[in-house]
């Protein structure tokens, strides 16, 4: 039986070694771990967790001079490119943005790589790090990063998405394994901004699901007194082998009018199926003066239908813990955020993993009870 609560950070960015990062094979530049966070989970075939824990590794120093420098990889190596100061926005310490541009158009201040962490099985000591098995960007669909991993195993494979980030597109990249530890690149399999591609553990009627979140800055609106927010949803998808995706008819979560704190939504962990149907944990952003506050929700999906929401709870199930990231501070650089990315069952609880602040992976223990019907 575990023993509550269970709340607390497992990885941060101090964890890393960087004489061990991909860049160093190339990158004649100082950097630091700007964030070690938002990681995909799993539990292995040796009943260990694997944390694939995304570090954005940045410059030490970004502006030389009168310019401002970005890294991306190009060729099988890591490269800086400049611009002028006086040309770019840097409001967000994570990006800046081009002036003058004809569309929305930025740079990143990190460049990310993934790192597997191997875990205790009840998902609170580091077994070990495995830098000899990163994933770091091999293709110009790459070129400015892999982010995000979300694993699922169906069938008794692993299956991995990512965000690749490119000048080309920002989309998503699948990975297959035996093991969760040795990956196979499987290629593009969702186009040009469509981020948090989550794949349903387990077959519906003999198909694959994912849920996916398309991005955009046009929504069309719905009609006046709708239960519905126009604006990013989290949709679905189906495929018959795991790699060939054909959007579903009928839409999936949605954000709702009544509540600022889902006014922008998207996918968080895997589904996973319970009693009840397919247990899906999702982030809701609402509005503040900086990126806007992010926090955990959840919803109940139908087992035969995931386009039919059974139950969703607006509550939050998480929100930021400042008092986790308080020994942190002198790193913080954001604030009221929680963006959880993996779920796995533990038997009377769910081993929950988040990134925090942008900054750390986060370990958090829900008991089932905190799912079942009021």
């Amino acid at each position: 039986m575990a023993h509550y609560p269970v709340d607390r950070l497992i990885v941060v960015p101090d964890d890393i070694d960087l004489t061990r990062s991909p860049l160093r094979s190339s990158l004649q530049a100082d950097t630091f771990v700007l964030g070690a966070f938002n990681p995909g989970m799993t539990r292995l075939p040796n009943g260990n967790l694997l944390l694939m824990v995304r570090i954005a590794e940045a410059l030490s120093a970004p502006i030389e001079g009168d310019m401002i420098r970005a890294i991306r990889w190009e060729a099988g190596r890591y490269v800086l490119d400049a611009w002028p100061i006086d040309a770019v926005e840097t409001a967000d310490p994570r990006t800046f943005m081009l002036k003058g541009q004809d569309w929305h158009v930025i740079a990143l201040t990190s460049l990310s790589w993934l790192l597997p962490v191997e875990l205790s099985p009840d998902g609170l000591h580091v077994i070990a790090w495995h830098y000899d098995r990163v994933i770091a960007p091999a293709a110009d669909s790459q070129c400015y990063g892999v982010e995000d991993a979300r694993i699922s195993r169906i069938d008794g494979r692993y299956w991995m998405t990512t965000c690749s980030v490119s000048p080309e597109r920002q989309a998503t990249t699948l990975y297959s394994s035996p093991n969760a530890l040795d990956w196979r690149c499987e290629g593009l399999v969702l186009d040009h901004q469509n981020k948090d591609m989550l794949l349903f553990e387990g077959l519906i009627a003999g198909r694959y699901w994912a849920q996916t979140r398309p991005l955009g800055d046009l929504f069309f609106a719905y009609p006046p007194g709708s239960a519905w927010r126009a604006g990013p949803s989290i949709n679905l998808a189906t495929s018959p082998d795991g790699l060939h995706w054909k959007p579903h008819d009928r839409p999936g979560i949605r954000p709702r009018a009544d509540t600022e704190a889902t006014a922008r939504i998207g996918g968080g962990a895997p589904p996973i199926l319970t009693d009840e149907g397919w247990l899906s944990l999702w982030h809701g952003v609402a509005p503040n003066d900086g990126v806007g506050a992010y926090r955990t929700y959840w919803s109940i999906l139908d087992r035969d239908d995931p386009s039919r929401v059974m139950r969703t709870d607006h509550r939050p199930l998480l929100e930021a813990a400042p008092w986790l990231t308080a020994p942190l501070a002198h790193q913080m650089y954001l604030h009221d955020i929680v963006f959880t990315t993996g779920i796995v069952d533990a038997g009377d609880h769910y081993i929950v993993a988040s990134g925090e602040a942008d900054l750390a992976c986060r370990i958090t223990y829900v008991k089932h009870d905190r799912f079942s019907p009021i």
